[in-house]
């Protein structure tokens, strides 16, 4: 936002010192699984809830690191670059299966964890690591966008081949990955498309936008076709939650703008959906900021400075 926000490098070093003050420490050890990986939540007080990750919370930081740098060079009081190198190293070490290169769940999961052939879909953002490989030369993050594209049209294919879907959480990568079981760690919808999974037509459309990568667009086309198909082309049928099978859940039928506004940034895709987009973004600015919580408002800010044309690749 620097170029409209004289303010903004203030507020993105201050953001930063919050995210050095909160690292992924054992309490009173110096030892750690990633001394630059952030303690995913803090309490009001300030004090962590625990000292484990958040995988994307992470990846987003990095990437953060990467644009400040492109933005105001890394020679004042921080070296961004710098921060950001470090960083994606322990986000490779800790936060990424060195056996089959999917993305952990968090910093606390080890080999020998019952899920650490698990993945959250969300944390998939293939043009972060492409920038992430740019940035280190690792060519690692080429196994990891591979690896990761070939499970997720595994899991369009076998489990929503007319929607396109993929679920909040998918186990056992390693062997025949499927959708997690119910309450397998935040809901019942824990193997469907709800609040984890919504993020995923904008995380892995980004990478087509930015990128050009033709696995995004094949991937996302399939998920443009059914929303409209199942919406009728209107915005006031979208449900806060969907089935593999392209079904609302039960009981979802509200606005949420963690499902609604991922939609535009797949939607771009392909210019067939202009009017489509059109629609979304409509609806979308219309919702007051105070009638929605910080994930709806933060995941519909991200995806309007994509479609807005003010979200840059990293380089």
């Amino acid at each position: 936002m620097a170029g409209f926000d004289p303010s903004a490098k203030n507020t993105f070093d201050n953001l930063y010192r919050y995210y050095k003050a909160h690292p992924c420490l054992s309490a009173g050890n110096a030892s750690t699984r990633g001394s630059h990986l952030m303690a995913w939540a803090q309490h009001p007080g300030g004090r962590d809830v625990d000292q484990t990750s958040a995988t994307d919370g992470d990846m987003d930081i990095a990437y953060a690191l990467l644009l400040a740098d492109k933005q105001w060079g890394s020679d004042g009081t921080i070296n961004y670059l710098a921060e950001a190198k470090a960083m994606i190293t322990d986000i490779m070490r800790y936060e990424i299966n060195p056996k089959i290169f999917s993305v952990i769940l968090s910093n606390g999961i080890e080999a020998e964890s019952k899920d650490y052939f698990d993945t959250r879909t969300s944390d998939f953002m293939p043009a972060n690591f492409k920038a992430f490989e740019k940035a280190t030369g690792d060519e690692r993050w080429d196994k990891v966008v591979d690896n990761n594209y070939k499970l997720f049209l595994h899991m369009q294919a076998g489990y929503s081949p007319d929607a396109g879907l993929v679920p909040d959480f998918i186990v056992h990568i390693n062997k025949t990955p499927k959708p997690a079981p119910p309450h397998y760690l935040e809901s019942r919808y824990d193997g469907e498309y709800n609040y984890n999974a919504c993020r995923v037509p904008w995380r892995v459309g980004l990478d087509y936008l930015l990128m050009g990568d033709i696995r995004s667009k094949a991937f996302v086309q399939k998920i443009n076709k059914w929303i409209r198909e199942t919406t009728n082309n209107d915005t006031y049928n979208l449900s806060a939650g969907y089935t593999l099978g392209g079904n609302d859940i039960h009981g979802r039928y509200f606005e949420a703008l963690s499902f609604i506004t991922p939609f535009m940034v797949s939607a771009m895709a392909d210019q067939k959906n202009q009017r489509w987009l059109n629609k979304l973004w409509d609806y979308s600015i219309n919702f007051k900021l105070k009638d929605f919580d910080y994930y709806d408002n933060t995941i519909k800010m991200l995806n309007m400075i994509i479609v807005s044309g003010n979200y840059w690749e990293a380089e």
